[in-house]
Formats: structure tokens, sequence, C-alpha cells
């Protein structure tokens, strides 16, 4: 990770609220020294003041395999990101640059039996639809579940270090963030205008 002292985020609260609000994130894993990689729907939950994250991912993968070979992952949340062009600065004879939110979970993954793993697809397909969507947990029947559930395993990580960089242009004066955040929120681009509404908060 960039860790560099104007962009990194100390506030575990914050670190957390981010988690949650982009909860589709990248799990790695690293089977004899060989990394892999997949993306995951979390939940973000506080259990006795540990973070831990759930999920769920197919059987008979190549990261299903690093898990049960090596308990240690790091699991890669992402915000928005945008370019930000050095012509907008008041020296703009300058490197561009690109801004972005990021956080990195490192930790254990525990692998959920049946019962674990069934809990975590209908904990998480009820935040999503609610439980009076006719596409909530309780709708399928209990034959569609178990068939399905044959391919996939629960995981649980206890997340063990948290790590966050919010690179939102805090280097640069006032005037200069005032210019970048008018470029980005000119640009037709939604990654580009979430960027700008962040670094509109933080001045």
């Amino acid at each position: 990770m960039y860790k560099v002292g104007h962009f990194l985020e100390k506030d575990k609260a914050k670190l957390i609220a981010f988690m949650q609000a982009h909860p589709f994130a990248v799990l790695i894993g690293a089977n004899d020294n060989v990394p892999s990689a997949t993306q995951v729907p979390f939940q973000v939950k506080i259990v006795d003041d540990e973070i831990r994250l759930i999920g769920h991912v197919m059987k008979k993968t190549d990261h299903h395999q690093a898990f049960l070979a090596n308990e240690n992952v790091l699991v890669l949340f992402q915000g928005a990101h945008a370019y930000v062009s050095a012509s907008v600065y008041e020296n703009p004879a300058s490197a561009s640059t690109w801004n972005y939110s990021s956080v990195q979970a490192r930790g254990t993954v525990k692998l959920l039996d049946d019962a674990g793993t069934r809990k975590a697809i209908e904990d998480l397909t009820d935040h999503y639809e609610g439980t009076h969507s006719p596409a909530s947990f309780h709708q399928m029947s209990d034959e569609y579940i178990a068939q399905h559930l044959m391919a996939i395993v629960g995981v649980e990580i206890t997340v063990t270090e948290l790590e966050g960089v919010f690179k939102l242009s805090q280097n640069h004066s006032e005037r200069n963030k005032t210019r970048i955040v008018d470029y980005l929120l000119q640009r037709k681009d939604v990654q580009a205008n979430k960027v700008a509404e962040q670094m509109k908060k933080g001045m």
C-alpha cells in the first residue's frame, strides 16, 4: 500500500464505514507462493470488538485451494478513483496523478461448515432483498438451496491488520484543490464526480 502521511486514514470507524459502503471486494490468498484472487460480496461485522468479514466462494477453484493451504489472506476494498490532470494546477508543469480511496484488510480465513455457509447466504440475500421480496431467502425451496450449497463454501475472515489510503489531493493548496474539484465535476464520469464529492467533504 502507498503509505504517505498526507493520504493515510487511521480512523478505524471511517475504515469500517468505507468497507461497509464498498462490500464487493477482492479476496487474495496464496498456495505455495502462487497468488489467487476472486471478487466476493462481504458482510462486514463487528464481533467482540473484532472485525469479521463474511462471504462465500466456489469450491474446487484455485482460490478455494489457496484458503485450504494457507489461512493468511488479504482483502482489498476499493472506492471511486479518477485521473487528475496537472493542467488544472496553478503550476501545470507538474506531474499528473490519480486520486482514489482504498482499504486493505489482512487477516486469517476460516472455511465454514454447511450450517455456517447456509447462514452466510441467508444473511447476504436478506440484506439486499429484504424479507418481503419474492427473491428473499425463505422463498427458495430447501431442495434448491441444498443443491446450490454443494458448490460453495462460506468464509469468515478475522481481520488482524487494517490500513486505508484516501488519496484526495490533501498535499495541494486550497486553490489547487478547488480547481481539481471543478475539473472532476465537469467530466462526464461517475467515478470522477464521486471523487470530487469526497474531496469537497474534506475541504
